[in-house]
């Protein structure tokens, strides 16, 4: 019985080279496929860095003119921030992208948390030095007083400039949140684990505090690492809980951040970038890469201490503390190159 005339049938030879001619479609037609892959992924980074970046509220002027301290020999690389927590009596926002009243005018705001943060070049290790905010330091073009006192005469200008000149270190950026933004991150992430060592009450607050591990919200966060009445240690010991808040922050961060979560990602992000005002230096594709960058921070990695103190005092009627400058300079020189111990380099 003869083969039905099926179209094509019977089968032709194969002609030279029509093999070879199909893999070059298939490896053309794969790199379309990689170039559009690519070209999605392209979009979503730009996407990001406009849209992230975009929101974020910039601050004009935020570093001193004139002679700053130099990038010492050694540097690892690394990037040093001085981050501002203000103590605004604003009831409207000062820091963020919904920020209605003015970030600073002179006397009306001071930087009740001060802290520097060295990420070195991986972001893999971090390292943050809290320095008190009664700290009795020289201020540029004002003698000596605390140096929350320079943001409320001069703003972050001078804040940087005061803080250059007492560390020897420069500082590369600038961020400040203020008490409204501060709730709203914490909000965000779903609150902060903390956990209370003893019972305190704050008789300025009005607040008081169980011992044990609480998951915080906002509003109660911003009493717990304000307080310092109350506290046996006072300022020193608001100090460690405004550290204990941040190292939990960061985990919290890891939590929520990942390829398995995009929604807690984004979310973290947009509270991030929306509720920190940052130097206008800050390049939107430095500060997406900041932000995404602290899902890397190794918490265990992550160092947090105190200025040297030598002695407290009273100055002028004003309770004040006197550091160590000598022991700070070189303790943070450690830092920058690299030699800081705890950090796991």
């Amino acid at each position: 019985m003869p083969p039905p005339p099926w179209r094509g049938w019977p089968p032709r030879p194969p002609v030279p080279g029509s093999r070879a001619r199909l893999v070059r479609r298939l490896v053309v037609l794969g790199l379309i496929g990689v170039l559009a892959a690519v070209g999605v992924a392209a979009g979503a980074v730009w996407w990001g860095t406009e849209h992230y970046g975009g929101q974020v509220a910039r601050i004009p002027d935020a570093f001193p003119t004139g002679v700053r301290p130099p990038v010492p020999p050694g540097h690892d690389g690394g990037t040093t921030f001085l981050l501002a927590g203000v103590d605004s009596r604003s009831r409207r926002p000062t820091t963020g992208n919904d920020a209605t009243a003015p970030l600073w005018r002179v006397g009306a705001q001071r930087s009740d948390t001060l802290m520097l943060v060295h990420l070195d070049a991986d972001g893999r290790d971090a390292f943050t030095l809290s320095i008190p905010r009664d700290s009795w330091v020289p201020i540029p073009g004002h003698g000596s007083a605390k140096v929350n006192a320079a943001f409320s005469w001069g703003g972050p200008a001078l804040l940087v400039q005061t803080v250059e000149q007492l560390t020897g270190t420069r500082i590369d950026h600038f961020g400040i949140i203020d008490w409204s933004g501060f709730r709203r991150l914490t909000d965000t992430v779903g609150g902060v684990p903390v956990t209370v060592a003893a019972d305190t009450y704050d008789p300025e607050q009005h607040h008081g505090f169980t011992a044990g591990t609480h998951l915080m919200d906002g509003t109660e966060a911003l009493a717990y690492v304000r307080q310092r009445h109350g506290l046996p240690g006072g300022e020193l010991d608001r100090i460690e809980r405004q550290q204990e808040y941040l190292r939990s922050l960061v985990g919290r961060i890891e939590e929520r951040s990942g390829l398995r979560n995009p929604i807690g990602t984004a979310r973290t992000i947009d509270a991030i970038t929306g509720t920190l005002s940052v130097d206008d230096h800050l390049t939107d594709a430095d500060l997406l890469g900041l932000v995404l960058g602290l899902r890397r921070l190794d918490t265990a990695h992550a160092v947090f201490d105190t200025a040297p103190i030598v002695r407290s005092q009273m100055i002028h009627g004003q309770y004040a503390l006197i550091l160590d400058r000598g022991r700070l300079r070189g303790e943070w020189h450690a830092v920058e190159t690299g030699h800081a111990p705890g950090t796991g380099r």
